[in-house]
């Protein structure tokens, strides 16, 4: 027999409906909060078929089946905080908005009213219903559609979606996150209004329509980040974070658009260390190469994403880089991650067009390196200076993205021939650690 060894995680709670589906509602909230390494309960509204296209029917669950459900979780459980999503019914609302008043813990309330796919989620009446429920919140979390619902606010901008959350402040809630998901442009302004103030949480919009489950999961994610003690603001901040990756790298499921990645974090975190080991393997091959020739004056590195890797936080590299000795070339430290600054802003930077590519390593170039590249027929490319600014960096985003056409067809090397104050450089990309080791080897034979 074996002793056991119990693990203690903070405890969240959802009251949403079902999503049949798997992307929204109660599923996705559970996923999220397991995501976030918090233990997650729940007690569902109603059932809705529902698939990744939108909602075919919706059955709200007896009020006494709802209560019983809240009643068992909160009577038994240490709840840390709690967010709704949908609620279906006015009577249900309006029994949790009088549950939340005893509540010893925060609340964040999701309006869900409508689904992404456009399907009403809730009847008009519950709609009214709501101003007590969100006097009982710590946050409310509306996008522009149910904001211009709650207040009568057409939310377009920044200046209006601050005009709909001091009005929903007025409700009686601790914060309003007005979202600014639905509304257009290339950046998106999720704007976070409490009596302290304003503060303008900004991402670049993901070119995708596969957003099936988003206000669900970002109002789970700020639960769940409240339940392990965040504050308001902090858990605010990393569920938008969060929520962008996970629109970033969503779910190819169903035949609608798609779901978002609930998982995206707790996924990133598992891949650390074994692209740690394959950058690691990558540059044991290359330094008993000894490729010398290749080393640029400035050093070499190999850089491995994470698959999900957004920040140079999140990309592994040799700590001080790969540089040339009296007996041949050695690495000046560790794998470690954020150990690269440029090689790792390339790399990310060619990834936000191909993101399948993971590992990318910096060599020399000079004459001899381009008739060797020549010589072996690779895909090759080379950037433009023509378009960057004064910068730091060895080369800006814009010229980086410019050469690459998405995962389907990008070049094996890159050439940057340099300019005043930079070294002129090489870089090869690829999916694979092992592919890169290979591809320097081969540079390298065809050099000599």
């Amino acid at each position: 027999m074996r002793t056991p060894a119990p693990e203690t995680l903070p405890v969240a709670l959802t009251i949403a409906g079902s999503d049949s589906g798997g992307g929204a509602g109660i599923q996705a909230d559970l996923a999220t909060m397991a995501g976030h390494d918090v233990y997650g309960t729940s007690a569902i509204t109603a059932v809705t078929s529902q698939h990744s296209r939108g909602v075919e029917r919706s059955y709200p669950l007896p009020l006494e089946e709802v209560e019983g459900q809240l009643s068992a979780v909160t009577g038994d459980f240490d709840i840390g905080a709690a967010k709704t999503g949908m609620l279906a019914t006015t009577e249900i609302v309006r029994a949790i908005a009088t549950e939340a008043e005893n509540f010893a813990f925060p609340l964040v309330v999701d309006p869900v009213m409508v689904a992404t796919s456009g399907d009403r989620l809730l009847e008009p009446e519950a709609e009214r219903a709501y101003e007590d429920l969100i006097g009982e919140a710590a946050i409310v979390t509306p996008n522009a559609d149910e904001a211009e619902v709650l207040t009568g606010i057409t939310v377009e901008d920044e200046d209006s979606a601050i005009e709909a959350g001091e009005a929903l402040l007025e409700f009686g809630t601790d914060a309003a996150l007005v979202k600014g998901g639905h509304v257009p442009g290339e950046t998106i302004s999720d704007v976070l209004v409490t009596e302290d103030g304003v503060r303008t949480f900004e991402h670049t919009r993901v070119d995708t329509d596969a957003t099936h489950g988003s206000g669900c999961t970002l109002a789970a994610a700020v639960a769940a980040r409240l339940a392990k003690g965040d504050s308001l603001e902090d858990a605010v901040s990393g569920a938008t974070d969060f929520l962008t990756r996970a629109v970033r790298y969503h779910y190819d499921v169903g035949q609608g658009a798609g779901a978002v990645n609930h998982g995206v974090e707790q996924r990133n975190r598992a891949a650390m260390e074994s692209t740690t080991e394959q950058v690691r393997n990558a540059v044991g091959r290359i330094v008993e190469a000894d490729i010398s020739p290749l080393v640029p004056e400035v050093g070499t590195n190999v850089v491995g994403a994470t698959p999900y890797a957004d920040a140079v936080e999140e990309t592994a590299a040799v700590e001080g880089r790969i540089t040339r000795t009296l007996g041949g070339i050695s690495p000046n430290g560790a794998v470690r991650f954020g150990a690269s600054k440029n090689v790792a802003r390339f790399l990310l930077d060619a990834r936000e067009v191909c993101p399948s590519l993971r590992f990318a390593c910096n060599l020399r170039f000079n004459e001899e390196v381009e008739q060797a590249l020549e010589e072996l027929g690779w895909v090759i490319t080379e950037l433009s200076r023509d378009t960057e600014s004064e910068t730091d960096e060895w080369v800006t985003p814009t010229a980086v993205e410019t050469v690459f056409d998405g995962d389907g067809d990008h070049p094996t090397a890159i050439i940057d021939r340099g300019s005043v104050g930079k070294e002129a450089m090489t870089y090869l990309v690829a999916v694979e650690a092992e592919t890169v080791a290979d591809r320097v080897l081969e540079l390298y034979s065809e050099l000599d």
